[in-house]
């Protein structure tokens, strides 16, 4: 099988998450809740970006956030939903 047909799935471990906000914005503060406790979960990182201070990420996303990405991918914006999110960082879903 070709490698680009292959899809291996990464251990939530290794996975970064990016959470693009700025002070103030309560959106930003329900996103930082969802992110740091999904990511305790799985065990991923995590790292906030305020977009006041890096002016690319303010062209980027100044209308979006909060944005979140994933290994430098965007993943979302506005509003972190916690199944998809663990999802898309490889982890089985959290027991009912």
């Amino acid at each position: 099988m070709s490698p680009l047909l292959r899809r291996t799935k990464k251990n939530p471990a290794e996975r970064v998450v990016t959470l693009v906000g700025k002070p103030g914005c309560h959106l930003c503060e329900d996103a930082r809740a969802v992110v740091g406790a999904v990511c305790e979960e799985t065990g991923a990182s995590w790292v906030e970006k305020d977009i006041t201070e890096d002016e690319e990420l303010y062209k980027e996303y100044w209308e979006q956030i909060p944005v979140v990405l994933i290994d430098g991918e965007q993943h979302t914006f506005w509003r972190v939903d916690p199944a998809r999110l663990r999802k898309a960082l490889g982890a089985d879903a959290k027991p009912g």
